[in-house]
């Protein structure tokens, strides 16, 4: 029998990965397996915290802060911080309330979240519920006609950005989901895809299990990319983007921001870390559009991390998550209050006043200057 939901948070949980013991505690192996597993041998998984742990920055003393903040502006919207709730699907998994609580926490941390195509909540729902702007998180599906109908929903919605997301034509394999038999629980679906034409299957021809098949036929390319530009005026993000070389495509494409992303580790193990892979990205990038990245982001100095290497913003998934399955909205807004704090005062002990004084000179190298 799991533990009830929390209605305060107790004093020993004073950072964001102490909700993961507490989650574990409120959540079914299978439900569990799904939510903090990663692909193989999650070697991705791991390695997206420990390459931030491996980062240390360079302080500054004596620095002048006054009217410090922490605020910026994407896509003509303004928001008090940089940290962003990331995509997860089938929240309900964690909590009855699902995305709604979700958007809850978020709107009272003043918090932008975006929301998974694979959401257990109608999206329409979660936008009534949104205190601060809300990004949809697409998978442009196979049936071409369904995507636009799911677009034109999300912006009737007031959905300020599409985020598509890229590095999945095929779920990776999980074996930590594998070992527990996990299945959808009766109830929980991803109600926003209710009416698509099924998906295709079935194996491809001769002697292989994937390459050929129906499936990867289905799947989206560049060219999708053009005809997606033309369905919508929203702003198209990237989520997924690992190198110079889709990152020059994706500039070339006229995307209007990118999200470096390892999808937290969940398709292809062996994939670098976020944050060793933003600097190649950020490279190309030069601050022409907007750079988000995600994966293994636990602190606020992680947040100052990944800003001094060339993001604009962060998003955090499986903290928010954690946070969900043992308070609810209470604790996803804890995890946003936390984090925000810990940039705050990360930024004053590296004499950054805002976001714009954040660069690559606050990270620590043992060459002498």
């Amino acid at each position: 029998m799991s533990s009830p939901k929390l209605a305060q948070i107790p004093a020993d949980i004073a950072a964001v990965a102490d909700y993961s013991a507490y989650a574990r505690e409120r959540l079914g192996e299978q439900a569990w397996a799904y939510l903090a597993g990663g692909a193989a041998d999650e070697l991705t998984l791991q390695d997206n915290r420990q390459a931030f742990d491996r980062l240390r920055l360079r302080s500054r003393v004596l620095q002048d802060l006054q009217g410090g903040h922490t605020r910026l502006r994407l896509f003509g919207d303004d928001f008090a911080h940089p940290i962003f709730v990331a995509p997860v699907a089938y929240q309900q998994l964690a909590h009855p309330d699902g995305e709604l609580a979700c958007v809850l926490g978020a709107g009272a941390m003043g918090a932008g979240m975006l929301v998974s195509t694979q959401a257990s909540v109608e999206l329409e729902a979660i936008a009534a519920q949104a205190q601060a702007p809300l990004w949809f998180q697409l998978y442009i599906q196979a049936d071409r006609d369904f995507t636009v109908a799911l677009i034109r929903r999300a912006e009737a919605a007031g959905y300020r950005a599409l985020v598509v997301t890229v590095d999945a034509p095929v779920s990776g394999i999980r074996n930590r989901e594998q070992r527990a038999g996990f299945v959808l629980p009766p109830g929980i679906e991803a109600v926003n895809l209710r009416g698509m034409r099924p998906q295709p299957s079935g194996a491809p021809p001769g002697d292989s299990l994937l390459l050929g098949g129906p499936l990867l036929a289905a799947a989206p390319t560049w060219r999708d990319l053009a005809w997606l530009r033309e369905q919508t005026r929203l702003p198209i993000l990237l989520k997924g983007v690992l190198g110079a070389a889709d990152a020059e495509q994706a500039l070339a494409a006229g995307v209007d921001g990118l999200i470096v992303s390892n999808h937290g580790g969940r398709t292809l193990d062996s994939l670098p870390a976020t944050i060793d892979a933003l600097p190649e990205v950020a490279a190309v990038v030069q601050g022409r559009i907007p750079l988000l990245l995600d994966g293994g982001v636990r602190r606020g100095t992680d947040v100052l991390k990944a800003l001094a290497l060339g993001a604009n913003a962060v998003l955090v998934g499986r903290p928010c998550v954690f946070a969900l399955a043992t308070a609810g909205a209470l604790g996803v807004a804890h995890v946003l209050q936390i984090l925000r704090a810990e940039l705050e005062v990360a930024m004053a002990l590296t004499g950054c006043r805002d976001l714009a004084s954040i660069g690559p000179q606050l990270i620590f190298t043992r060459s002498h200057h």
